[in-house]
């Protein structure tokens, strides 16, 4: 077997070998495109905690990034919920900013078909 010594390495060559195991690793940097979350709809997330409405930004591999996001403390009945939105929802809590959702708290997820929850109520 034939010893490298990687003082002796060109700039090509470490090039070369890092590509070689770029393509087999998972980049942290760029958001995971293998799953079912459709980017720039609005999702109704129910999580082991609370429930938040807001716009998909981003999804990685461990986390969820919505924007206009507001937790809904008390959805009144959940199909009305649902199928009327705000109006049907007793409680809304608007976020500040984005918010980061850890994708192994999610129970369930849906879009949500109505405007985003904005105004405190």
């Amino acid at each position: 077997m034939t010893k490298m010594n990687i003082e002796e390495l060109t700039f090509k060559q470490i090039k070369e070998i890092a590509s070689m195991f770029s393509s087999q690793m998972p980049r942290m940097d760029v958001p995971n495109k293998n799953h079912p979350f459709e980017l720039g709809k609005n999702y109704f997330i129910r999580t082991v905690t609370m429930i938040i409405v807001g716009k998909l930004e981003q999804v990685f591999d461990n986390e969820l990034v919505l924007s206009t996001a507001a937790w809904v403390p008390d959805t009144g009945r959940f199909m009305n919920c649902l199928q009327y939105g705000e109006k049907a929802i007793n409680e809304i809590e608007p976020f500040q900013n984005n918010v980061i959702i850890g994708r192994n708290s999610i129970i369930d997820a849906t879009i949500w078909n109505h405007d985003l929850l904005v105004k405190q109520k």
